[in-house]
């Protein structure tokens, strides 16, 4: 026993006498890095020693990935932020603890008793605990290596989660980096190189890694001063078009809503706010990767700059602008708002993330992702739709012009989420007021029925674009009611015309808005869906050899067939939201928006007799002129998912295709929610076109239609296939009514009576198909459809804003 008890004294002594060791003596053959937190590299070791001289005041921590896996369907591209977090270090007893307060819940008030039981009610978290190594003049050394070593983004997690395999960080392979660690007065920059190993299950990760059993990522981690408190958080409004932060004030008299909502922005302030026109007291100044080259690189600048006038429109004097980032400057330094050019295997998502302040919403750093790939693609539609190399070798300017035309738009977008803007999907309806909508090549027919490109994109910022910066960054005088001010520059742009839909509105199945669609064009759905169908027809009947330069295998046409067959796509998606469509905005009590109504009656009529259009045999078969153009897949050039799937084997699947396509748009027309508004926008109002008269419309153009014996008549049949498929759909979809429901299974039954008695070759699957499920619809396997190419991003995207946008 006595042994026992003089082991543990021994052992206090010796913990006590390392806890009470100088700085000064621990690192005498060290040396010091100044900064924001001073730090010391001790080469022989491979570890960094921090000097924790601030315990108890909050910074900023944020983690992000320096070098990525180039995948764009993992997700983990070089330069992507994670999230921001307020943290603090904490001495107990012999720990250094890193903490996380959480700000999600606050009491808002100079009582320190209601903040301490706000703050016991809801946790906290312990990111980290370190051991004092040394200590000095209240300074205490501690050793940052493990927390820098350890895989921080979450890159196991996500490789987890999609299925591509289990990794653990390997730290016989894993060092910090020291070319990404570094110090300044506000921040100070860590960096490490994290290897994983594992078993890949996934393709993606094989696809991309030299060894996908090993590989190796960067990560890097910034310790950043909180932002002084003398910027203004500003209300959010739904109305206003910005991204923000919210939490819970239980300092807030209950007569008073509990929840606090504040827009994200820069930190923008006007020499003299009495003064229309400024100087500032310090500019926002974004930094393009000086790794892109050129010509893009001179696009990017020019899109990203087009912010510069939207700041002037609101009064600001050299407040905004845009240069290439100093070669000796790192993109993840907290002191700069970087533009990065992100290549990955496959085209993606580009993206625009903060640094933002979770207390504030105040934006510390902008940092845009843009995928390198995206230029490709418009310059790939371009050469669908011109056909330009008739004598195999030219060099035709439209096609690069429209290339970068949408990549200055793209910079401009993207950037514009690091402002703090959302999407503003409804602006493309009213003449491109906005550069913050999806845009879709705009395209027109010349006189002699020849594609014009040369309108293809805008050029500058939308109007739009304009009065969000102006309610985003205004400057008031003192003394002005903000809050007024800021709604009647609101009612004003509703009363100019301006109109803000955002993402939960725009997306296309059971979408609603009229006006609010992803990657359209026009003032009016339906005329540009006719439109596009007339540009589609005259290029796939133009389709053929000149398509590709002389010396491409002839199997690459395909390559380019693709997005010429989807051009109408999407505005497919944007015509069929009319129907059962409602026409709302985001309206609050006593503005002067207007409140929400039922698309009128004879625009949901047209809009269904478009969508019946594009179910026509004709408007849905590939060109047997293609079908014999184009051979099967040349040696050495592989498939991809970039091309259409098909069940004949190496050659095309023109059926195959058909039945892809039809499904899709027969699915959109068939989508349960929007047949449940149409079930009850025609009980209220018996104007509106019924559910019931929509199948019946739908029925006599596909399934009870008269078929020839020639190909256009197979590629009906499969039409068909998909419209029965997607009746069947929606009668066992959870998510469609009781009304619905027994609407749609009334005409299954007189579909399956009329089948009775047209027992032709071609109505034989139908049959089996509605009696199997009509015997037994829990063990109904409907027709496998095989899946369309991938579409979006035919733009940006968004996993958007990392607030994510």
């Amino acid at each position: 026993m006595k042994k026992v008890l003089l082991f543990i004294l021994l052992a206090f002594v010796c913990l006590n006498a390392s806890a009470q060791t100088s700085i000064k003596e621990k690192t005498k053959e060290l040396t010091i890095t100044e900064g924001y937190f001073d730090y010391y590299w001790d080469e022989a070791s491979g570890k960094l020693w921090l000097v924790v001289d601030k315990l108890n005041e909050e910074f900023l921590y944020v983690n992000s990935l320096t070098a990525g896996i180039g995948s764009n369907d993992i997700g983990l591209d070089r330069g992507q932020l994670g999230g921001t977090q307020i943290v603090h270090f904490e001495k107990r007893g012999p720990k250094i603890l890193m903490v996380q307060p959480n700000y999600d819940y606050r009491a808002e008030t100079d009582n320190a008793l209601e903040k301490k039981a706000v703050k016991e009610a809801f946790a906290s978290s312990v990111l980290w605990g370190f051991k004092v190594e040394a200590e000095e003049d209240g300074k205490y050394l501690i050793d940052m290596t493990s927390f820098l070593q350890r895989d921080a983004h979450g890159v196991a997690d996500r490789l987890r989660g999609g299925r591509e395999g289990t990794y653990r960080v390997d730290n016989s392979r894993t060092a910090l980096y020291k070319e990404g660690t570094m110090n300044f007065p506000k921040n100070t920059e860590f960096e490490a190189m994290i290897t994983f190993t594992g078993q890949a299950t996934g393709r993606y990760l094989r696809s991309v890694t030299p060894n996908s059993s090993s590989f190796t990522v960067r990560q890097h981690h910034s310790f950043i001063e909180l932002p002084d408190d003398n910027y203004t958080p500003r209300a959010h409004d739904p109305r206003g078009g910005f991204f923000g932060i919210s939490y819970q004030d239980y300092g807030t008299p209950i007569e008073s809503s509990l929840v606090k909502r504040f827009i994200s922005r820069h930190r923008l302030e006007k020499v003299d706010p009495t003064a229309e026109m400024s100087e500032v007291k310090e500019p926002i100044v974004y930094y393009l990767d000086n790794g892109t080259p050129e010509p893009v690189r001179s696009a990017l600048l020019d899109g990203a700059r087009w912010w510069a006038q939207a700041f002037e429109a609101a009064g600001f004097k050299d407040a905004y602008r845009v240069e290439v980032l100093p070669e000796d400057a790192h993109p993840l330094d907290v002191r700069y708002n970087v533009i990065q050019w992100i290549h990955r295997s496959t085209r993606g998502w580009s993206y625009g993330s903060s640094v933002t302040d979770p207390r504030t919403g105040e934006i510390i750093k902008g940092h845009v992702s843009l995928g390198s790939l995206r230029v490709r693609q418009d310059f790939l539609i371009a050469e669908g739709l011109l056909a330009p190399y008739k004598n195999g070798d030219e060099q035709d300017p439209r096609m690069i012009e429209m290339a970068l035309a949408r990549i200055r738009q793209l910079s401009a977008h993207e950037v514009g989420h690091t402002l703090g803007i959302t999407h503003n999907f409804a602006a493309s309806a009213y003449g491109r007021e906005s550069v913050m909508d999806y845009p879709h090549p705009t395209v027109t027919l010349n006189r002699g029925g020849e594609i014009n490109l040369s309108d293809a994109y805008d050029t500058g910022i939308g109007e739009w674009d304009k009065l969000a910066i102006t309610f985003g960054y205004q400057d008031f005088p003192d003394g002005t009611d903000e809050a007024a001010a800021l709604n009647e520059l609101l009612e004003q742009a509703h009363e100019d015309g301006l109109e803000f839909v955002t993402d939960q509105d725009a997306r296309p199945q059971g979408g609603a808005h009229p006006r609010a669609h992803l990657w359209d064009n026009g003032s009016g759905a339906i005329s540009e869906l006719e439109n596009v169908m007339a540009i589609r027809k005259i290029a796939l009947n133009n389709f053929g050899e000149a398509n590709i330069r002389i010396g491409r295998s002839m199997s690459e046409l395909e390559d380019v067939l693709v997005p010429i067959y989807l051009f109408h796509r999407y505005q497919v998606e944007a015509a069929v939201k009319l129907i059962g469509g409602v026409d709302y905005g985001y309206k609050l009590r006593g503005d002067n928006q207007s409140t929400h109504s039922m698309v009128d009656a004879a625009t949901q009529k047209k809009a269904i007799n478009a969508m019946l259009e594009t179910l026509k045999a004709e408007n849905i078969a590939l060109p047997e002129s293609i079908l014999e153009t184009i051979p099967p897949r040349a040696a050495g050039i592989g498939s991809t998912r970039e091309l259409f799937r098909g069940n004949t084997g190496p050659t095309l699947d023109p059926l195959g295709l058909a039945h892809t396509t039809a499904s899709f748009i027969s699915g959109l027309m068939l989508n349960p929610q929007r047949a449940n508004r149409m079930v009850e926008h025609n009980s209220r109002d018996n104007s509106m076109p019924g559910f019931s008269d929509m199948l019946d419309q739908m029925l006599n153009a596909t399934i009870y239609a008269k078929l020839k014996n020639d190909y256009n008549s197979s590629v009906q049949a499969m039409v068909n296939y998909a419209v029965l498929g997607n009746m069947i759909g929606l009668a066992n979809s959870s998510s469609t009514n009781a009304l619905t429901k027994s609407l749609t299974l009334n005409k299954l039954m007189e579909v399956q009576m009329w089948l009775e008695n047209n027992t032709s070759a071609d109505k034989v699957l139908a049959a089996q198909m509605l009696k199997q499920y009509m015997d037994d619809p829990s063990e109904f396997e409907g027709m496998q459809v095989l899946p369309a190419p991938p579409g979006s991003p035919i733009g940006t995207l968004e996993l958007e804003f990392c607030s994510q946008q």
